[in-house]
């Protein structure tokens, strides 16, 4: 049994346990090398406001990754696909949207991925505020109360608006303890291109009825692989996003040591990395002891077959650190430590409907097959999806869209405990979201989990993964699947915190 002692002691020492995913133990905890504690809590020094204009529209783009062909990007920014916002901890961030999308009825909304921000500003269409159509504006205003690496993209019709490339970063500074000797931001997603040239369907039966639609283009930041140029013999951050729609990655360093220094960009004690497992949404915060003058350390992702080489990172100049490796620990976060003795319980059983069961029977059957779901049918029905695969606690995120909401999956007691069980009775891996709190992830029925703070979390097929935190949040939650055609085909609903 997790008790609250060993829940904080955990959060305190996460160094001593094992390291995430289907992989070997940390040696973390014998080795007097690394950090056994946080360092103290994160100040809040900002006081600036900054002001960011973001105009979602279409914009021919030709990355790197495309091979010279441009393709019709949706994106945020004129000056980069994939704008990289940088703040404070203690800043006001105040962002317009503004819709100028090509198509009529393509409204839109942003989420700030990760972030424990007032109910209003969640940007869910429909459930947080209504949807910004084409010709619209929306502004958002909110002080972030975490440091960290989050980041930002649409709430409805996500699997095509982010296909596209309707996302961003999102950095809140003030963390570090001590400086590192440079930092390298990694983006990680598929595209879908099909042989002519032009972008493959977004979410089809087969995608959505199982592991997802996955892309026939890898990239980071743009290119086939990430290249950057690091200070030799040095304490680098490197900050991984998986920002893709479907794809999972178990993501190593070649070449280097490596100590993970945060997970969904809150900090945890350093340990060293092995290899750590990554769905969709979900961010690592690495500190690289990089190699000598012309040594090239490599960022992998073990999960194919074939690892996938993400970044190389080419050592140049004098070394910075003649030490041994002991990585500075980051500073704690802010987030109360939910009482598991008087938690309140709760189980969400993540599963298939009808639908889902035959579609996928059918598919199997006939070797599957691509095709897309069906078209866009109109303004007020963009979130709607026409099949319904999955459920949560037998109930699919309802047919007609957000513009009739189901009653909430519960309703929470504000400052109260709880305690949620999911229970993973599917043969595909969910990476389960929960808006506006950081739980912290507790325990796993099937394979060894550090304690750890996140807000979103891989439940494997067949797996039961215990999570708690305190519901000091109110208004109406999202919770759901962010392999996002699971999302838009049923596995999603809400929780009502008041």
């Amino acid at each position: 049994m997790i008790t609250r002692r060993r829940l904080i002691a955990g959060a305190g020492g996460l160094a001593a346990m094992a390291v995430a995913g289907r992989v070997a133990p940390s040696r973390a905890g014998r080795d007097p090398a690394f950090a056994e504690t946080l360092g103290p809590a994160a100040v809040p020094e900002g006081r600036a406001t900054v002001a960011l204009d973001l105009v979602a529209a279409e914009r021919p783009t030709a990355l790197p990754c495309f091979g010279g062909r441009t393709l019709p990007l949706w994106t945020f920014s004129d000056a980069d696909p994939l704008p990289v916002v940088r703040m404070r901890l203690g800043d006001r961030l105040v962002t317009r949207l503004q819709n100028r999308l090509p198509r009529a009825g393509e409204h839109t909304s942003i989420h700030w991925h990760g972030i424990r921000l007032p109910n209003r500003e969640d940007g869910v269409p429909y459930l947080t505020q209504p949807p910004t159509v084409v010709g619209e504006s929306h502004t958002y205003d909110f002080v972030p109360p975490d440091t960290g690496s989050f980041f930002f993209h649409t709430h409805c019709n996500t699997v095509e608006q982010l296909g596209r490339g309707l996302a961003g970063l999102l950095i809140v500074e003030g963390d570090e303890t001590e400086p590192y000797d440079g930092e390298v931001v990694l983006a990680v997603r598929d595209w879908r291109i099909g042989a002519d040239g032009g972008f493959l369907p977004f979410l089809t039966d087969r995608g959505a009825s199982a592991a997802g639609s996955f892309g026939t283009v890898r990239s980071t930041n743009g290119a086939d692989v990430a290249a950057a140029t690091v200070p030799a013999g040095a304490d680098v951050r490197v900050r991984v996003y998986n920002l893709d729609a479907s794809r999972v990655m178990a993501v190593g360093v070649e070449g280097a040591e490596a100590a993970v220094v945060a997970v969904d960009g809150i900090a945890v004690p350093p340990f060293p990395l092995t290899s750590w497992v990554m769905g969709p949404a979900m961010r690592l915060d690495l500190v690289v002891r990089t190699p000598a003058d012309g040594g090239v350390a490599t960022v992998v992702d073990w999960r194919p077959a074939t690892p996938k080489t993400l970044a190389t990172l080419t050592a140049a100049g004098e070394r910075k650190r003649l030490t041994a490796f002991s990585p500075a620990p980051l500073r704690r976060a802010a987030i109360a430590v939910p009482d598991l003795l008087a938690a309140e319980r709760l189980t969400f059983a993540l599963s298939t409907t009808a639908t889902g069961q035959a579609v996928g029977a059918a598919l199997a059957a006939a070797g599957g097959m691509e095709g897309g779901v069906g078209g866009l049918p109109g303004p007020d029905d963009l979130c709607l999806s026409d099949r319904t695969f999955w459920a949560i606690n037998k109930a699919a995120w309802p047919a007609d869209g957000h513009n009739r909401l189901p009653p909430p999956l519960a309703v929470l007691r504000r400052g109260g405990s709880y305690v949620v069980e999911l229970v993973n009775t599917t043969r595909h891996i969910h990476p389960i979201h929960i808006h506006g709190h950081t739980f912290t992830v507790i325990g796993s029925n099937d394979r060894p989990l550090p304690v750890h703070h996140a807000d979103t979390v891989l439940v494997y097929p067949k797996e039961r993964v215990e999570v708690a935190f305190v519901a000091d949040n109110p208004g109406d939650w999202m919770v759901h699947c962010h392999l996002i055609e699971h999302q838009e085909t049923g596995m999603m609903g809400y929780l009502r915190v008041a």
